[in-house]
């Protein structure tokens, strides 16, 4: 019944509209579209499934799927990505289907990625759970299943480099308005991300520390998250596990493993609020790099023993 008195009373909705993902450095793709072809002859394919909020009924359940590569045109390397988001809350279901594309150039060690993406968003909401009791005939509350979309328009730039990164990006540009039935109406407000993170090796060649931060905000409310995760590295396996801080928010706690370019996260979010520590959030992740160039010029290559 809140849920529908926030969206179907209120002029305009007030929180972010985008859910956040607290493995945010692990889906770089959900965030900027300037990173899609970052990877040198990699297909990057991410997952990620988030349970908000336990314990409550009806609390938000998100997944994102999407995937990036780079590609050759005319002698520039360049990257095309992929998403799917899909987020349902209460009685209602967010839904978004996107493309992204990004210019590629090397700047001294690093790459400089600028990418626009485009999609359509989707909104619906379904009031067959709505129990009104005796007053079934209120008007105030929509009786049929109604639904909505607009073109969703963002772009942002993404910078690599061996030792750090850094990016921007901005979501929603064309602030869409979705109405669902005659009566009620959406608005989207733009939102705007900013990630960097710093990779610090230690006097010990297996063990690394990566802080990171990400900042979003929609100019009416703001989160910044502060990260430091530790790194071991054993041969091609990478163990690591971090602490995330959000000021008035939250603490997350997070763990990963990388095994032959799969790479496994989990993440659990505990509210510093009255919500409560046993109300939180579940994270989980996983991440593929496959190898593009399986058509390499040495790869059935032989030698005759008389010319070694």
């Amino acid at each position: 019944m809140i849920l529908v008195c926030l969206f179907f009373c209120a002029a305009g909705v007030q929180a972010q509209f985008d859910a956040r993902f607290s493995q945010y450095w692990a889906v770089p793709g959900y965030y900027h579209p300037g990173w899609a072809g970052q990877t040198d002859n990699k297909l990057n394919i991410y997952g990620s499934y988030g349970m908000q909020l336990m314990g409550f009924t009806h609390a938000p359940r998100v997944m994102y799927f999407g995937a990036d590569m780079p590609f050759t045109l005319f002698r520039k390397q360049q990257g095309a990505g992929v998403g799917f988001f899909n987020e349902a809350i209460g009685l209602f279901r967010n839904q978004r289907f996107w493309g992204q594309y990004a210019y590629q150039m090397k700047i001294r060690k690093g790459k400089l990625g600028i990418g626009l993406q485009a999609g359509i968003l989707n909104i619906s909401f379904d009031p067959s759970d709505i129990n009104l009791g005796d007053e079934t005939d209120d008007e105030a509350f929509p009786t049929t299943a109604e639904s909505g979309t607009a073109v969703d328009i963002g772009l942002g730039a993404y910078y690599s480099h061996p030792q750090f990164y850094a990016a921007f990006s901005a979501h929603h540009l064309t602030a869409p308005r979705i109405s669902l039935g005659e009566k009620s109406q959406i608005k989207i407000h733009p939102i705007v991300y900013l990630t960097g993170g710093y990779n610090i090796q230690t006097r010990n060649p297996l063990i690394s520390i990566q802080p990171s931060m990400q900042l979003q905000s929609d100019f009416i409310s703001t989160r910044l998250d502060l990260t430091g995760r530790l790194f071991y590295t054993y041969r091609s396996k990478v163990l690591s596990g971090g602490l995330t801080y959000s000021p008035d928010t939250s603490v997350t706690f997070s763990f990963g493993l990388t095994v032959q370019g799969v790479t496994l996260g989990y993440a659990y979010e505990c509210f510093t609020s009255k919500i409560g520590a046993a109300s939180g959030s579940h994270d989980l992740m996983v991440r593929y790099a496959l190898d593009l160039n399986v058509f390499k010029k040495s790869r059935n290559l032989h030698k005759s023993v008389r010319i070694l």
